[in-house]
């Protein structure tokens, strides 16, 4: 029995030292020879500077980096010296993960290379690549060109794959394995929601602290292409906005609006049209460093996600208190999550709470203890893992 123990012992650590995920790019640390801190507290949660700094086409206002561009001889030409490269690798271990009933060593879990950086003034791409996402080649998910500063004004446009719940709560930097559940829903047949799509993107920014987003999309994923090359399955298109204003220093609101139509096809070729709508309000509220509250809202309505359903209605969001008892020098943090989503759609039902913990071994490297219990189906599940960034 003693040497079970040991044997189980010395494969949790080799999980912990050997597991990571990030969806920060230690390149740019790289690049600009600065800590990981500067924009995140702990990552990959970004702090205000590093908002400024992605919305800034990844560049700091404030420091050139030296050596950045190729000298050709070309003032036409912006070659990249080095192309800025990370990698993130995601491994943990879980008992009864979606009701299994069993321990399993979820590693890796994510494997995948990131890119990014500015291409030249005001101009910036953003990708990565997983090469593994739960044992299979995923591809890409976010992939993006941002033009900053349109015509030496404060707009700001991206062209590419994105999620369209980004200017909401980003679900790639939240500190929880457990997701931000309503982002994802849809029913019936319905492709539309508020995950990964293909569009565009406009943000604009008041000295008032008011954001406005506008975005166009495909409304059907991030799916492949068609015989035709084409990658939207209809003529329709996605329309969102959305309004933020900062109250004070620590209190922003927001609302978001979803709007569209979609041709859909059910498993025996007949065809329908489905109207969705979605619509709710968010907050933020930072009364210091060490203490974050986050809530979202959302109400979604599909007029005829399948042949025989009509006026399906789903609401849902989140609350997310998130606590650093020293700010961004604290070695340990805690999160607590609320999930729910109730819905016409029974399948759709979902109601989660989750604590999780997280250890700061350095700063781009962090342990990770989490339970989430699943008020909905009765049951509760745990996971262990290590976060880092290289």
């Amino acid at each position: 029995m003693k040497n079970i123990t040991s044997k189980i012992s010395i494969v949790l650590f080799i999980i912990f030292i050997t597991s990571s995920v990030i969806d920060a790019i230690p390149a740019f640390g790289r690049k600009y020879q600065m800590s990981c801190q500067t924009c995140h507290a702990p990552f990959p949660k970004l702090k205000a500077y590093g908002e400024e700094f992605a919305g800034n086409g990844f560049v700091l206002a404030d420091k050139d980096a030296p050596r950045y561009y190729m000298p050709t001889g070309d003032d036409q030409l912006s070659l990249i010296r080095d192309i800025p490269l990370a990698l993130r690798l995601e491994g943990y271990v879980t008992y009864n993960n979606r009701q299994s009933k069993q321990f399993d060593f979820t590693a890796p879990n994510i494997l995948k290379i990131l890119s990014g950086g500015a291409l030249t003034d005001n101009v910036a791409y953003y990708f990565y690549f997983f090469f593994s996402e739960r044992g299979e080649v995923a591809g890409i998910e976010d992939a993006f060109i941002m033009f900053n500063n349109l015509f030496d004004t404060e707009v700001d446009l991206i062209v590419g794959q994105f999620q369209v719940s980004d200017p909401l709560f980003k679900r790639e930097l939240r500190l929880t394995l457990e997701d931000y559940n309503i982002y994802k829903v849809k029913t019936g047949y319905a492709k539309a929601d508020l995950s990964y799509d293909r569009g565009i993107m406009l943000t604009y920014g008041l000295p008032s602290g008011t954001d406005f987003t506008f975005q166009i999309t495909n409304g059907n994923g991030i799916g492949h292409a068609s015989n035709l090359r084409v990658f939207d399955n209809d003529k329709n298109k996605i329309f969102v906005g959305r309004i933020s204003q900062e109250i004070n220093e620590w209190f922003r609101i927001g609302g978001f609006g979803l709007y569209g139509k979609e041709n859909l096809e059910n498993s025996l070729n007949m065809k329908f049209t489905n109207t969705v709508s979605v619509w709710g309000p968010d907050f933020s509220i930072i009364p210091s460093d060490k203490l974050e509250l986050n809530f979202q809202y959302l109400q979604r309505t599909d007029k005829k996600p399948d042949l025989f359903l009509n006026d399906l209605k789903t609401s849902g969001g989140f609350g997310e208190l998130i606590y650093m008892p020293k700010g961004d020098e604290s070695k340990w943090y805690a999160v607590a999550l609320y999930n729910w989503t109730d819905s016409d759609d029974k399948s759709l039902k979902y109601s989660t709470g989750t604590l999780s913990l997280g250890y700061m071994l350095r700063r781009n490297i962090r342990l990770i203890g989490e339970y989430t219990y699943d008020t909905e189906r009765k049951f509760g599940q745990f996971s262990v893992g290590v976060i880092s960034a290289f």
